[in-house]
């Protein structure tokens, strides 16, 4: 494999590609020979490396990027996927390509693209083919992302499936899920629109979700209604309740049908603030998790940011 260390104009290719061998808890690792030799084959020569540590692919990507490469495929899940948009909306770099492999856990921005792993021959062929579109990023702080921002019951299951061994994908949710609608403390949080509609005041939360595509959680249809090209965001906000209500609410939003029960509130707009209880607010972006303690929360969308190779039009 060769590093990217500074611009080349002798190099073979434009294109670099990331491995993740530690995404879906090794699926990554797997993934390199499967995926390695079909880019190879239709691609030609392409430059690669594979992350060491937590953290690392960001110091590879922003290496890339200098480097001068035009295309850029990340191979892992959310997380690998949203530091790759993420060193390249900070790059400033418009000329730059991302490509999408599925290796993670979830995958769930995938199920938004037609990027999983039963579509890898399209995949393949939406990046061979240059098959690409725009779409949205959305941006918390200084941070940008591409499927959600999530806060509330979503950390508890993340802090618990860090813990819990075997279990992989939807099953590994789903099962701390349910463990965590008897054990989760809500907290307290306030969100408000652009507009400056919305709580008042904070109040308890089951779950927060600010999304900038439809699915989390593996297989969640949280924003039934979002869409990657309208310049939007879509914001669920659900109502704490006991653990038998939370555990209805958890049926209803597994179904996707969540957005008509009374204790939960449903809108649309550019851009959001969270006010919360207490000095600092915990919550995650893509599955990596954060802690803000610095005024409200802001979470806004970036319209038509990004160029991906994508499968669906």
């Amino acid at each position: 494999m060769s590093p990217p260390v500074g611009k080349d104009s002798h190099r073979e290719t434009d294109i670099f590609v990331l491995f993740n061998p530690t995404s879906g808890r090794g699926t990554g690792a797997k993934r390199i020979e499967y995926y390695l030799p079909r880019l190879q084959e239709r691609l030609g020569p392409v430059d690669y490396r594979l992350t060491e540590y937590a953290g690392h692919e960001r110091e590879i990507l922003d290496e890339a990027l200098t480097a001068g490469y035009t295309t850029i495929i990340a191979t892992g899940g959310d997380g690998t996927w949203s530091a790759a948009a993420d060193r390249i909306m900070q790059s400033g770099r418009g000329d730059v390509i991302l490509g999408l492999l599925p290796a993670g856990t979830g995958n769930d921005f995938g199920k938004s693209v037609g990027v999983r792993v039963d579509t890898v021959d399209a995949v393949i062929d939406a990046i061979t083919n240059g098959s690409t579109r725009r779409i949205d990023v959305g941006r918390v702080g200084e941070r940008y992302f591409l499927n959600v921002v999530g806060m509330g019951f979503d950390i508890a299951v993340i802090d618990d499936a860090e813990t819990t061994p075997l279990l992989k994908g939807d099953a590994l949710y789903r099962f701390c899920a349910l463990k965590q609608l008897f054990f989760y403390d809500a907290p307290a949080f306030a969100l408000r629109d652009g507009a400056g509609e919305g709580d008042p005041t904070p109040r308890r939360h089951l779950m927060l979700t600010i999304s900038n595509a439809n699915y989390f959680g593996g297989s969640f249809h949280i924003a039934p209604r979002a869409s990657l090209n309208d310049g939007m965001l879509d914001a669920v906000s659900i109502s704490d309740a006991g653990p038998f209500g939370r555990a209805k609410l958890f049926d209803t939003v597994s179904k996707g049908k969540h957005e008509a029960h009374p204790k939960v509130v449903a809108r649309q707009h550019a851009r959001f603030e969270i006010e919360y209880a207490g000095s600092s607010i915990r919550y995650e972006v893509d599955g990596d998790v954060y802690e803000w303690s610095d005024g409200p929360l802001v979470v806004e969308s970036v319209p038509d940011a990004l160029t991906i190779f994508s499968p669906r039009s």
